[in-house]
């Protein structure tokens, strides 16, 4: 995918190249320029399926939904500032108040069912989960990578706590199309990666 295609305002150039330079630093193994052209992928797939949202509000949260990333806490609130700070100058502030909004939801995944926007993004965010065993091993392995300051013991830990509230939810995705595409796949690579997190991880965790 040509990202700089898909970016939604032409006269913001520089921005693109602020934000696509964050998506390449160095110490990004998984949420780089390569989650973000999935991300926009599935956007668009879901728009050819039939879901009708604001694609200029949902692609420019794409782009920033992982614009700060350092596997530290409140990574998405920072994002949405930036987006908050640097779009005020190109678009009106209702515009700017919903793309931040759509970013912040991207610590949750969890849209209201009227909530058009927020689903796309959101199962877009989340598809990686459904992908075939060989790019959901990568993905692990590069999440690994960036939590490299924390031992074994405790990626493990904390991995096996994000995939169970997962798989608690009743459904990992929002809109029609990714519940019949994708959740299937999504619970069988889950269910796997935590068979595997359980053989290392002790009884009393």
């Amino acid at each position: 995918m040509d990202l700089p295609r898909h970016w939604p305002l032409p006269d913001a150039t520089d921005l693109l190249g602020d934000v696509l330079a964050a998506y390449d630093e160095p110490t990004r193994r998984y949420h780089d320029r390569r989650h973000l052209t999935e991300v926009l992928e599935r956007i668009e797939e879901l728009r050819e399926e039939g879901e009708r949202f604001d694609a200029l509000t949902v692609v420019l949260a794409a782009f920033f939904h992982d614009s700060v990333y350092d596997g530290e806490r409140d990574a998405e609130e920072r994002s949405a500032a930036w987006a908050e700070d640097a779009l005020s100058a190109h678009l009106d502030a209702d515009v700017v108040a919903e793309v931040a909004r759509l970013v912040r939801l991207t610590e949750t995944h969890d849209p209201a069912p009227d909530d058009h926007g927020g689903r796309v993004l959101s199962d877009a965010d989340l598809a990686i989960l459904a992908a075939p065993a060989e790019r959901y091993a990568e993905y692990v392995a590069t999440v690994r990578e960036e939590y490299q300051h924390l031992s074994d013991e405790e990626f493990r830990a904390g991995r096996a706590q994000v995939l169970e509230r997962l798989l608690e939810k009743e459904s990992l995705f929002s809109t029609p199309f990714a519940r019949i595409s994708w959740e299937a796949a999504a619970r069988a690579n889950i269910s796997a990666e935590m068979e595997t997190l359980n053989t290392y991880l002790s009884p009393d965790r």
